[in-house]
């Protein structure tokens, strides 16, 4: 069964912001600019990374969530140019996922595009899946992506028990329920 594709849009003082979920091809043309980001300095050790990622494991890292049920992955772009990716992961029938996102310019990050993109793919998650709550894995040196999650409003949440066995010892796990996101009106899902 073949699910449907989305895209989100938002228009924002930063640029023009969309994300998609990616056919096969798309993946293939933009798997050599994502394996540069995932592997920058800044961003590899932020991300857990300890050996270097060609583009065939970034081919093969969409494929594996791809395949999984309850998996939405999405490339991002401000202004029609490849600003990194995002993935909601582990959606199950009770209404929870696992959020990961990464801005694959470190010049571009801390200036407001993260949030801006993880906003997008919360709506989407809250709204077009039925989402309930959304629950990160954050390494404590990633300031950046804490920020982000906390301006959304996520809280830490040691006790979560969707995360128990997927936070990594010394993660942070947090969490934001549905309810506790205040979604921009001008965020636009559709169907690609």
């Amino acid at each position: 069964m073949r699910v449907q594709l989305y895209r989100v849009d938002w228009s924002t003082p930063s640029g023009e912001l969309t994300a998609v979920e990616p056919r096969d091809d798309e993946v293939l043309a933009h798997a050599p600019a994502l394996a540069v980001a995932y592997n920058h300095p800044r961003n590899a050790p932020l991300m857990g990374h300890t050996t270097e990622l060609t583009e065939a494991d970034v081919v093969a890292h969409y494929r594996e969530l791809a395949a999984q049920r309850g998996a939405r992955n999405f490339l991002l772009f401000r202004d029609g140019a490849l600003a990194g990716d995002a993935d909601l992961r582990g959606i199950d029938g009770r209404g929870l996922a696992e959020f990961a996102f990464m801005i694959a310019d470190p010049a571009a990050q801390g200036r407001g595009l993260g949030t801006r993109f993880a906003a997008m793919i919360h709506a989407f998650g809250f709204h077009t899946l039925d989402l309930r709550r959304i629950w990160a894995s954050v390494l404590p040196a990633n300031t950046a992506s804490r920020r982000v999650f906390e301006k959304l409003g996520y809280r830490a949440r040691p006790d979560l028990p969707e995360a128990h066995d997927f936070v990594e010892d010394g993660d942070l796990a947090l969490a934001l329920d549905r309810g506790d996101l205040a979604a921009d009106p001008g965020i636009r899902i559709a169907p690609r």
